[in-house]
């Protein structure tokens, strides 16, 4: 195996398997970004089809056996699928394999600690590799299973397993209670900011859409951009300045989303992603060149929905629009509130046009009468009093 993330690249074989539902080569091309933003080369690509996964290998033994062979062929390092694998499955694989083997999960959360600048981002991070491990302790001890006979060994193999089991129990206490002070502190200043009545604007969007591109843009702000997935994690909040009729208003930044978006991370990431539950209003940026674009903004709303942020006022950013062709332009709903602005974030066309729809927003007020009424409800703990409203 090759040194740590940064150090040098490792040679990678990805594995997918298609079980006819969505997108198989977009998701196989996002498993690729993936992996180069992680660090590895991906050398070669095994790919098959099969109506369920195999419960030994998820591949199939012949399938395994493919993989093998390419793994001896490329001088492959590490093998990453692009499914969530059991634990059995995973040991299973290493052993045949005789190379690291990981999943899509472990992955993404080994990008994440990779990006995580802040305290409050790597505290998230560790949060959710600890979860993630927790799940895998039972199968993951190998060093016992190479113990031999002997009388009385299997109590010290259970005594290690369940003080590995209380060490992580006690530092995911640890770190739950470092992160609610954090959403604590975040808390006050949403208040401080609620009180001075500043109008507050949240990025949101798939990741690589151009979210932080956007950003910087829009409050030359200066935020690592590039062109990997979850190059931003840590939400930055800017003041951009809309003309004296609306003032200031707070841009922030948030992490993009992915599909299946690891569980683990999207409740470990709650104190981050609250800055979108709060916001006034969502820029849902785009990547308008996509040709599987209406599939992430169904991912990035399935998200929202999960976090309790389907209820904000959003518009569609149609970022890109020169590597698609488009021109930049504003389209109405058919209650004239703006739904979609079409820019390029790199070139700067219609930038002019994405201020003017904020600003458009930040003076009518709250859409709706409810939306206000009910997000104070969630803020007191209280039911909300009507039904939250559904994606559109």
């Amino acid at each position: 195996m090759a040194g740590a993330p940064g150090t040098s690249t490792m040679r990678a074989a990805l594995v997918g398997i298609d079980f006819g539902a969505g997108d198989f080569a977009a998701s196989l091309d996002e498993l690729s970004l993936l992996a180069k933003s992680a660090g590895a080369d991906p050398v070669s690509t095994i790919t098959a089809k099969r109506s369920s996964p195999d419960p030994a290998y998820y591949v199939g033994s012949g399938k395994a056996d493919e993989i093998g062979q390419a793994v001896l062929a490329d001088k492959i390092e590490i093998v990453i699928f692009n499914h969530a694998l059991s634990p059995a499955q995973q040991r299973n694989l290493e052993r045949k394999l005789n190379v690291r083997v990981v999943d899509r999960t472990s992955l993404i959360l080994d990008i994440f600690a990779q990006r995580a600048k802040t305290n409050e981002g790597k505290l998230q991070v560790e949060l959710a590799q600890l979860q993630h491990l927790a799940t895998r302790l039972i199968r993951g001890w190998t060093h016992l299973e190479r113990q031999k006979g002997g009388i009385g060994l299997r109590g010290p193999g259970e005594t290690q397993l369940e003080t590995d089991r209380r060490l992580i129990g006690e530092r995911v206490k640890m770190l739950r209670t470092r992160l609610a002070k954090l959403r604590k502190q975040h808390e006050t200043q949403r208040r401080a900011r609620g009180r001075n009545k500043t109008f507050s604007v949240s990025l949101v969007g798939y990741t690589n859409a151009g979210k932080s591109t956007l950003f910087n843009t829009l409050t030359k702000a200066g935020v690592y951009v590039a062109n990997q997935l979850f190059a931003t994690l840590d939400t930055t909040s800017r003041r951009l300045y809309l003309g004296d009729e609306v003032g200031n208003v707070v841009v922030s930044d948030t992490v993009g989303f992915v599909r299946e978006l690891p569980h683990q991370l999207v409740a470990a990431f709650r104190a981050t992603l609250e800055e979108t539950i709060h916001a006034d209003l969502l820029l849902h940026v785009v990547d308008g060149s996509s040709p599987v674009r209406n599939e992430q903004i169904e991912q990035v709303n399935e998200v929202l929905r999960e976090i309790g942020a389907d209820h904000v006022p959003q518009i569609l950013v149609w970022n890109k629009i020169d590597a698609a062709g488009l021109e930049p332009g504003v389209e109405r709903d058919e209650y004239d509130k703006i739904s979609r602005v079409f820019i390029s974030a790199q070139s700067g066309a219609g930038l002019d046009l994405l201020r003017g729809a904020i600003a458009e927003a930040a003076t009518a007020g709250p859409e709706l009468p409810e939306f206000a009424l009910e997000r104070e409800e969630l803020e007191l703990g209280l039911a909300p009093s009507s039904p939250s409203v559904g994606p559109h």
